[in-house]
């Protein structure tokens, strides 16, 4: 072969070889030189930009302690008489008559499809009152449901009259409760100390040093996804769809963690079910946000989320025919995002208003089911983690596999975790969170989660070593490699129906579909406790002293168990059907069951609460007149509500048909005459079909909307929740139709059950399906008097 200089004279190929040998060396010295510079830049800059975030995070911090401290005078002021405001945000004062002016953005949907307070195609009738017997006549479903008037109300009462206002008001205090059994990359540790998390349509922001909990209300349905700003001050959460969709559509509202103040709501009109995943740019300092809408073509859309309040959609694609599961930027190039799920891994691309995508290539390697995680190192290359338990890293700028590590985890890798020093976590469906190297070799750290807890389902960096684990099972875990994981927060994992404040102490019970009990303490807002029963749970109820705790099931059995020790007495089966509601009489003497084989049992309790014995069965009997035919005695649908007398000689009991009857608890015997109880004091107030609820029942409800009714021990206040996760408050008795109320927000499921403390300082709700338990906290209106 023959080469040539540049004088066209041959040149000899040694000395052309060792040419280019030293130029080589010299520019791959240059080069190095460069690299090393470079390096040098980006660490100075890493490092200010720690600084900045530090100084960002102390004056946060500040403003979220000034705001911590201006709240609690403003509780003190309010409780030492002086008037309080509701924030516009969570409370809303309805007079009568002025349903249509709600806020169409405050309202909840109902969890049954197709169901709205607006969409009932039955109108309420208006209450008829019959002054001369003292009757008046309510409708549900145009049905129609004769209510007795109180002797000292008959001449005066009129069923449209004015109403009172709510004598006190509510403020979320705390929530238990963490949605990780569905959802991904919901956890996140912020500069100020807090850990921001979601359950129903709340965002939680608990620092657990100060165990104090902040909480963002915005959102009007289930909350999927939460991305946090580089600036780590920036929150973006995105909704799904209610039933309701022209009140609740889905959408993503970027806010202040600070001030928790609303910025900007993005894609109110362009998400069409809900949003899936979404991720802020990193490589530009945030200016962007993707999102993948849930819907079957799973549209992918990426915003200048800054621009105008709704921000401004710069483009929308199709993403994927298939589940997506997450997305993210690359850190270090701006127009790269790259999405996974369901049989792939996709790489795209972003420039000049397009989308370029190139799938992943995974050659003569398996192809996995889902890719279930991905992340990306400092040098920009993707780690992603799949369904068969194997990590791969993708090279930078390509879409073809450069390194795997096969049986990383023994099950689906759900969460990938890349710290500062380019050490990388997973934690995976087999319960293990493993520590790796930059080489993806393994340290020789692992963290076994106890199956309590659930598997880990993100994995993020907390304080200095400190992990912080959201886990399947509904728990968020706080710990090291060093010392073994905690739980920061616990909840249930299925529906929630069972609810028993304690008469005695600051705590409550609740317990639902998951067969797990809790007894909360709200001073300390703790679990006390914990018992698994094996049983699907539907109700709970307190003996009369707290020692005792009773537990209704869905397949008709009950259980006897002591509140301090969890030992079981004994166990009791009523039918076969769910025990909807359990109570005792105000003696102590008695125990009323509510099946929904549409019978109430009753048991005379001894020894202490310990010993149970039937007395009797209120139940449906057919009965035959001579000359006349058949007629129908007791309840013909199930129980749904039951509530004793003060003298614990009566009860009145609520059905699933609308019906409101009263018995001789003594001789479990129907009373006919119901006129005759139209004078008798009520202990409790949990029906929700009374005279004294008349006016808890909006127009055009359909009879099944409101779920749960308490009244306060000691002041005139009776609270509701509805199937559209919503929470009213009302003066007590509430008889006039469409009585005043205040109205909360924050569950996003049906609301199951309500109750009081025994000193009234806070009320607790339930949410079904979205499984949150809520803490608020009853003040005094002091626009308002006690009646």
């Amino acid at each position: 072969m023959r080469i040539e200089g540049e004088n066209g004279a041959p040149v000899s190929p040694g000395s052309s070889a060792a040419s280019n040998s030293s130029a080589d060396e010299m520019i791959e010295n240059e080069n190095q030189s460069l690299r090393d510079r470079v390096a040098d830049l980006e660490k100075k800059v890493h490092e200010q930009t720690d600084e900045i975030m530090c100084l960002r995070s102390t004056l946060a911090d500040v403003l979220r302690r000034i705001s911590t401290i201006e709240g609690a005078r403003a509780l003190a002021n309010n409780h030492a008489g002086g008037r309080a405001t509701p924030t516009k945000d969570t409370v809303r004062l309805r007079h009568n008559n002025s349903d249509s002016a709600r806020d169409v953005s405050k309202r909840a949907s109902s969890y049954l499809p197709g169901r709205s307070p607006s969409s009932t195609q039955i109108r309420a009738k208006e209450a008829q009152y019959n002054g001369e017997e003292g009757i008046v006549k309510m409708y549900l479903r145009g049905r129609p449901i004769n209510l007795y008037v109180p002797t000292p109300m008959r001449e005066t009462y009129v069923p449209n009259g004015p109403s009172s206002s709510p004598p006190a008001k509510l403020k979320l205090e705390w929530v238990y409760g963490y949605r990780g059994r569905d959802c991904r990359n919901n956890v996140y540790q912020l500069p100020t100390g807090e850990i921001v998390y979601f359950v129903a349509a709340v965002v939680v922001l608990y620092n657990v040093e100060d165990q104090m909990q902040r909480h963002y209300l915005g959102h009007t349905d289930d909350i999927k996804c939460l991305a946090v700003h580089p600036n780590k001050l920036l929150i973006a959460t995105g909704q799904t769809a209610g039933h309701d969709r022209r009140d609740a559509r889905p959408h993503i509202r970027v806010w202040d963690s600070v001030s928790l103040n609303t910025l900007h709501v993005i894609g109110i009109s362009d998400i069409e079910r809900s949003v899936a995943c979404l991720a802020f740019s990193k490589a530009d300092g945030g200016s962007l946000l993707v999102a993948v809408d849930e819907a079957p073509d799973h549209n992918m859309s990426v915003w200048d989320w800054s621009r105008g309040e709704r921000g401004y959609k710069l483009l929308e694609t199709k993403c994927s025919a298939d589940q997506v599961l997450a997305v993210d930027f690359s850190p270090v190039d701006r127009s790269t995002i790259i999405t996974c799920g369901k049989n792939h891994i996709s790489f795209w691309n972003y420039e000049s208003g397009m989308l370029a995508k190139r799938m992943g290539v995974f050659e003569n390697r398996e192809r996995p089911k889902y890719v279930t995680s991905i992340s990306f190192t400092d040098t920009g290359n993707v780690i992603s983690g799949d369904s068969n338990g194997n990590l791969l890293i993708w090279q930078r700028g390509g879409n073809t596999v450069y390194k795997m590590v096969r049986g990383a985890h023994d099950g689906p890798v759900f969460s990938i975790l890349v710290q500062k020093d380019g050490g990388i976590i997973t934690g995976g469906k087999d319960g293990r969170i493993v520590e790796w190297d930059r080489d993806l070799e393994r340290t020789g750290n692992v963290i076994e989660i106890p199956e309590q807890y659930g598997s880990p389902r993100v994995v993020t960096s907390g304080r200095g070593s400190q992990l912080v684990v959201g886990t399947t099972r509904n728990c968020v875990l706080g710990g090291t490699f060093t010392f073994p994981l905690r739980p920061v927060m616990q909840g249930h994992t299925e529906e929630l129906w069972a609810l028993a404040p304690h008469p005695g102490h600051h705590q409550f019970l609740t317990a639902g579909y998951d067969r797990t009990c809790y007894l909360w303490d709200t001073m300390a807002h703790t679990i006390v406790w914990s018992k698994d029963i094996g049983e699907h749970a539907q109700s709970a109820a307190f003996s009369n002293n707290g020692e005792i705790v009773i537990i209704g099931t869905t397949s008709g059995r009950w259980f006897v168990m002591d509140s301090e020790t969890r030992e079981m007495y004994s166990q009791h089966q009523d039918g076969n059907e769910p025990i909807q509601v359990l109570k005792f009489s105000p003696n102590g003497q008695y125990l009323a069951v509510g099946s929904r084989d549409n019978n109430i049992y009753i048991y005379q309790v001894s020894e202490d609460c310990r010993k149970y014995t039937r007395v009797g069965r209120c139940q449906a009997k057919v009965r035959r007149a001579r000359y006349q035919s058949a007629s129908s005695v007791g309840h013909s649908s199930f129980v749904t509500h039951l509530d004793w007398s003060a003298d614990s000689q009566f009860l009145q009991t609520n059905s699933g048909d609308y019906e409101l009857l009263f018995w001789n608890a003594g001789l479990c015997r129907q009373i006919a005459q119901t006129s005759q109880m139209r004078d008798v004091e009520w202990a409790t107030q949990s029906c929700t079909l009374t005279f004294a609820t008349l006016g808890i029942w909006p127009e055009g409800t359909d009879g099944t909307d409101i779920n749960t009714c308490a009244k306060a021990n000691q002041m005139d206040l009776l609270a509701t929740g509805d199937d559209f996760g919503k929470i009213k408050l009302f003066a007590s008795p509430a008889c006039q139709q469409r009585a005043r109320c205040l109205e909360y927000g924050g569950h996003s499921s049906h609301v199951t059950a309500v109750g009081f403390l025994q000193d009234d300082s806070r009320m607790i709700s339930t949410g079904g399906r979205d499984t949150a338990v809520m803490q608020w906290v009853v003040s005094s209106n002091s626009s308002s008097s006690h009646r």
